[in-house]
């Protein structure tokens, strides 16, 4: 068998990372921030009224029931029109 000796630096070169001597930009550090998402005012309206009608259409081991999901979906809409 071969022993192969490599710096950490060139570990991580090899593997297409940044060497660990150098600092990341500004420009890198935004990238790994995901970005906020938006919400308006009838999804935040709907959300809630799903989770308020959800329960009506599930058994009670917390599977949904035969055409519950669209069921809910349908009267939060309904609901959120308002």
């Amino acid at each position: 068998m071969v022993d192969v000796r490599m710096t950490m630096d060139e570990y991580l070169t090899l593997l297409g990372g940044i060497p660990m001597d150098s600092e990341a930009s500004e420009t890198d550090e935004k990238k790994l921030e995901p970005k906020k998402k938006r919400s308006s005012a009838y999804s935040r309206r709907y959300k809630a009224n799903f989770r308020k009608v959800a329960p009506r259409f599930k058994l009670k081991n917390g599977k949904w029931k035969k055409n519950g999901f669209k069921s809910a979906v349908k009267l939060a809409h309904k609901m959120s029109k308002k």
